[in-house]
């Protein structure tokens, strides 16, 4: 059966075993363990996480693809397969009060939403291990200061600790992508990192800011906090999105003008 990668999907297959060897032993899968695969193409991470922990859950979109993995991983272990769109997924569904553990090759088209995605399910999720593009997982687990800090930065870190594991080379992929990439590891924090009153609220903050990152904070947030806000928050106008730490966007959000407002309003941005 043999499948010509679709780039309307953005796929590109894992084809290195080292490569998915190795992210095996990073996620280290337990029998008994609730995991689930993001996309599992032809089959080249689930059929050694599927020996591992004798059953996984995959969650692919492409139909035609359904097929070719479930006789990959024929005779390998118990193989579930959702012909879904991870990106309105209902992950909670597959919990029933187990903790989840997500892995895979995330599509590099959708990555980012796709992480906010997952984010909104943190509260049932063990851990996560993907491979993204090489500049988004910098983003990711980047810290606050540097061009790589932003909005996905932010959001990410206020649910889950961040963690590039290794890069991995385009060579290893079939067709190559032209970019590198890297495999992550975010684990939900076992208290929250800052105090978040309002997330609505948080999220409209961190989507203006980021969205106008040239911009002082005065000039990019000046329709939703004012002079006042600023003071109260202990935040000095004059500076820049990328220098807040997680702390600061959270105390702007306790300040907003309009914590009612739709964070979607504004478009993601770095």
């Amino acid at each position: 059966m043999n499948h010509r990668p679709r780039k309307r999907f953005g796929q590109h297959f894992l084809r290195d075993a080292e490569v998915a060897a190795r992210m095996v032993a990073a996620i280290g899968p337990r029998r008994g363990d609730l995991v689930v695969e993001i996309g599992g193409g032809d089959g080249a991470l689930s059929r050694p996480l599927l020996s591992e922990c004798g059953a996984l859950t995959v969650v692919e979109l492409d139909r035609d693809l359904v097929p070719r993995l479930e006789e990959r991983c024929r005779g390998v272990g118990e193989l579930t397969v959702r012909q879904a769109d991870a990106l309105k997924f209902d992950f909670r569904a597959l919990g029933h009060g187990r903790k989840i553990r997500l892995a895979g090759n995330l599509p590099y088209n959708i990555s980012t939403p796709l992480l906010f995605h997952i984010a909104a399910f943190a509260d049932v999720i063990e851990d996560v291990h993907v491979l993204l593009q090489r500049e988004v997982a910098r983003r990711v687990a980047a810290a606050p200061g540097g061009g790589d800090y932003g909005r996905l930065s932010v959001m990410t870190q206020a649910v889950f600790a961040a963690e590039i594991l290794f890069a991995v080379t385009p060579a290893a992929f079939d067709p190559p992508p032209k970019v590198h990439s890297a495999f992550v590891r975010l684990r939900p924090h076992a208290a929250p990192s800052v105090a978040i009153r309002n997330r609505r609220a948080f999220a409209a903050v961190v989507a203006a800011a980021f969205a106008h990152r040239r911009k002082t904070l005065k000039n990019g947030l000046g329709a939703l906090v004012d002079g006042a806000g600023f003071a109260a928050a202990g935040v000095d106008p004059a500076r820049r999105a990328e220098t807040l730490s997680l702390a600061e966007f959270a105390a702007l959000a306790d300040v907003i003008k309009s914590p009612d407002r739709n964070p979607s309003e504004t478009p993601p941005n770095k």
